[in-house]
């Protein structure tokens, strides 16, 4: 498209006002739209700030039906930032959203997956990352001018006396409210810059994050600072404040002088403001004048414009990016994490629903396909969401929601994932969505040394109560031991799925000759037979048990057994946890010599999955899937996505058929190529 850049702005209040003027400084933008909670204030705010033509919205979905709107500005409170923003951009509008991007990390990786598969530009909106000045600390820096960056001392903070406004949107838990969030990420984003410029990057994420704060009254920061270490050893000290003045300034301290930037935002909202920067070498002092030619906003609008009418899903560095924005989050939540900061929006009450706005259930473009485990009612999902790295509530529920929304149904988790709290995140959300009749939840317990059958029972009590559940749709036992007899192992089992706290049971790292053994005695004795196996299988073979005791279902007896029996197997490590992410093996631990997985013969198979991943236009990590969930018996994958971005990489591998001569070339049956 050609021509301005047409604007809507969500929210009206005055940084909306100072986004209206930096609009009017850049020809390429012009204002189309505003709304607000009432179409009375939103049309008062179009007469207020010279808008005669642009139309007022009583609701945000009204404007956001109006197609001479191209680019939405959002300016709500913090814990409305990813929501709306994910609204804006399932409406196939551009979005240049407030800082912060979202409360969370969690909200970040939702917002960014929800942008990316509406194909449309998105910007966190850190104005001082648009303004010249900037740039020219950059240039400064990575010309090294004061050498190697040791210490970077940077704050934000307003504010003091001794009254408070409790519902006042900086000091309510409920708007997000504190330094942090406020105006502490301004000093974090730039620490982050300053460390990444001064090696030549667009940011640097820190190694580590430690704090302190006051908790005033509402339970929020009133007052703050932070240590941050970056891994080429450089220190960054941040303070933030909402009721007290700082500096608001920053200091870079090189091997051979320093660095100040006595205004690093440059917040004047109503014209052009000069730069100005520092550089002190041998006791002398050098002022860098930067001339004014926009306002900070003004700077930022046309950062927006120029990017959206080049066709870019982002804006160029300086400017925030996709990744800085991810890793902005996830300092803040090591902040916040320091001085042990939870809003309410971040627990299962606050959490109610997907930020997305729509149901826990499966969509109607949902990919997933089904498989049948015999004595459960309910199909299982070919991918098994595994659940053993979800930190919190927030990232378990993005993960979730997502998951279920693609059509996911099954969910993994064990006694001893995280002490417990796996479980107990898992439950949360299951009861937060009201989900539990459209899930299968798999417990898994009795890992070694606890692998008995009073272990069995011990921990699928606690399990069940971690879970808020009053059965397990499937348990499987973590773990074999051999010194107690099969039968003792069915027993237990027997009279649990007799009691409704079992739907079927099976066995994780059981060999062939025991798991065919228990089922032996469970029909000779009118006890329910194990119903599923869960053994490691994938197209790489593993080489070195993952953990102790481990077993892998790709050894031929254990194979042809489940081929002629048709049990079903739910392969944990599915992936190989990441060997076929590189052609080369190069960049992961995984992949040293020596480790689980790493041999000529998978190095071989690797090099085909690549190949044929080539051909069929997918990746070798889809080819990789697809072999498992393509064998001649039941067969799901266990997979564990940390991110939504491998959720929804993972899942093309749904859509493969692969030959059984593709099947033999890959797992070298058959050395000739298949096509």
């Amino acid at each position: 498209m050609s021509g301005p850049v047409r604007w809507g702005i969500i929210g009206a209040g005055t940084i909306a006002k100072a986004f209206v003027h930096g609009v009017s400084e850049v020809d390429e933008a012009e204002v189309v739209a505003v709304a607000s909670r009432s179409v009375e204030k939103a049309k008062d705010f179009t007469a207020d700030n010279g808008l005669p033509d642009a139309a007022g919205y009583g609701s945000y979905d009204a404007m956001l039906a109006d197609d001479n709107v191209e680019a939405v500005y959002v300016t709500l409170p913090h814990p409305m930032h990813a929501r709306t923003s994910i609204t804006v951009a399932q409406a196939g509008k551009h979005v240049l959203c407030e800082k912060p991007a979202a409360l969370n990390h969690p909200e970040a990786i939702a917002l960014l997956q929800a942008v990316d598969e509406a194909g449309v530009f998105y910007m966190e909106a850190f104005k001082d990352r648009c303004h010249p000045q900037t740039a020219k600390l950059v240039k400064l820096l990575h010309k090294k001018v004061i050498g190697e960056v040791r210490m970077i001392d940077v704050s934000f903070g307003f504010g003091g006396g001794d009254s408070i406004d409790p519902a006042g949107r900086l000091f309510d838990p409920a708007l997000g409210g504190g330094g942090i969030l406020d105006v502490g990420c301004y000093a974090v984003e730039y620490a982050r810059l300053v460390a990444g410029a001064a090696v030549g990057r667009p940011f640097l994420d820190p190694v580590g994050v430690t704090g302190a704060a006051h908790l005033g009254e509402t339970g929020v920061d009133e007052w703050a600072a932070a240590t941050l270490k970056f891994e080429t050893g450089a220190v960054a000290q941040v303070a933030t404040a909402v009721r007290a003045n700082l500096k608001n300034a920053c200091r870079i301290v090189g091997a051979y002088g320093t660095i100040t930037v006595p205004d690093p935002w440059l917040n004047r909202r109503d014209g052009a403001e000069p730069g100005q920067i520092l550089v002190t070498k041998n006791g002398e002092t050098e002022t860098i004048h930067v001339p004014p030619t926009r306002s900070g906003f003004g700077h930022e609008v046309a950062a927006a414009c120029a990017a959206i009418r080049d066709g870019k899903r982002e804006a160029d560095a300086p400017a925030m990016t996709h990744a800085d924005t991810l890793g902005q989050a996830t300092t803040l939540d090591g902040w916040r994490r320091a001085i042990k900061l939870v809003y309410p929006a971040e627990t299962p009450a606050g959490f109610p629903t997907p930020l997305n706005g729509r149901p826990a259930a499966p969509l109607p473009d949902a990919p997933m396909t089904y498989g049948h485990v015999p004595g459960l009612d309910r199909p299982v999902s070919k991918f098994i969401m595994g659940c053993d790295n979800q930190p919190n509530f927030p990232h378990a529920a993005v993960m979730f929601d997502d998951w279920v929304q693609r059509g996911g149904n099954t969910f993994d988790t064990a006694f001893i994932y995280a002490g417990g709290r796996i479980e107990q995140l898992l439950g949360q959300w299951v009861r937060s969505r009201g989900v539990r009749d459209d899930v299968n939840l798999i417990v898994k317990g009795a890992h070694t040394p606890h692998c008995t059958p009073e272990g069995i029972t011990k921990q699928l009590l606690i399990s069940l109560d971690r879970l808020q559940a009053d059965h397990a749709d499937i348990y499987i036992m973590h773990r074999d031991n051999p010194g107690v007899p099969v039968g003792e192992f069915v027993d237990v089992l027997h009279e649990h799925a007799e009691a409704g706290r079992i739907t079927v049971f099976g066995g994780s790292n059981w060999g062939v000759e025991r798991f065919a053994a228990a089922n032996e005695y469970a029909a000779a004795n009118g006890k329910r037979t194990f119903a599923l196996m869960s053994n490691n299988f994938s197209l790489a073979r593993m080489v070195n048990p993952v953990w102790a005791g481990c077993v892998a279902a790709t050894v031929p007896a254990t194979r042809d057994y489940l081929i002629e029996h048709q049990v079903p197997n739910f392969a944990w490590s599915s992936q190989a946890r990441g060997y076929f992410v590189s052609r080369s093996g190069e960049g992961n631990d995984v992949w040293k010599e020596g480790d689980a997985w790493d041999a000529p013969d998978n190095r071989l198979r690797r090099e085909r999955a690549f190949e044929l991943a080539e051909r069929k236009g997918v990746t070798a990590i889809n080819i990789a899937a697809a072999y498992v969930l393509s064998q001649p018996f039941p067969s799901f994958a266990l997979i564990g996505p940390r991110q939504l971005r491998e959720t929804a990489t993972s899942l093309p591998a749904l859509g493969l058929t692969l030959t059984e001569d593709e099947m033999a070339y890959l797992d070298l049956r058959d050395a000739g190529n298949p096509v």
